[in-house]
């Protein structure tokens, strides 16, 4: 059988995005987001938790994240898991971590995005904006309009 892998958060990022390239001359960006929850316990208390999760994103993903985003913005992230092992240098033991391979990232509008080099804009409505890293679709290559009966669905 084969598996399937899929995570979808959104959080704050915990600090601004690091953009480092490999030896092979790809781009790869790491950051961390915080993921808050509210809960009840068993005697009906609200608590609150929160989980940090680590991210990289590739290449022209990777390059627009750490160009945009900063340690505060607010953001959704969708992309697979990934585990790595490797052993510790200066101890001898073996590490393990599990991180998100960033496929899709988008700003919401938590966190604070001042400052945030022009990308996008705020709201002052109260719900959340979202500004998509996404690339957009091509323009047809004469510059006339699209016939909507050439397409398929």
């Amino acid at each position: 059988m084969r598996g399937f892998s899929k995570a979808i958060i959104t959080g704050n990022l915990t600090r601004d995005p690091e953009l480092r390239t490999t030896p092979n001359g790809s781009n790869v960006c790491s950051f961390s987001v915080a993921v808050n929850r509210t809960y009840r316990d068993a005697n009906g208390e609200q608590k609150e938790e929160v989980s940090y999760l680590d991210c990289s994103a590739w290449n022209k993903l990777g390059e627009m994240i750490a160009q945009y985003a900063k340690k505060g913005s607010g953001v959704l992230v969708s992309g697979r898991l990934s585990q790595r092992s490797w052993e510790d240098k200066t101890d001898g033991k073996k590490r393990s971590r599990v991180e998100i391979v960033v496929e899709d990232f988008n700003f919401t509008g938590g966190g604070d995005r001042s400052g945030d080099g022009g990308y996008g804009s705020r709201s002052s409505s109260a719900s959340s904006t979202s500004t998509s890293l996404s690339t957009p679709a091509p323009e047809p290559e004469d510059g006339g309009e699209i016939d909507l009966s050439e397409i398929p669905f």
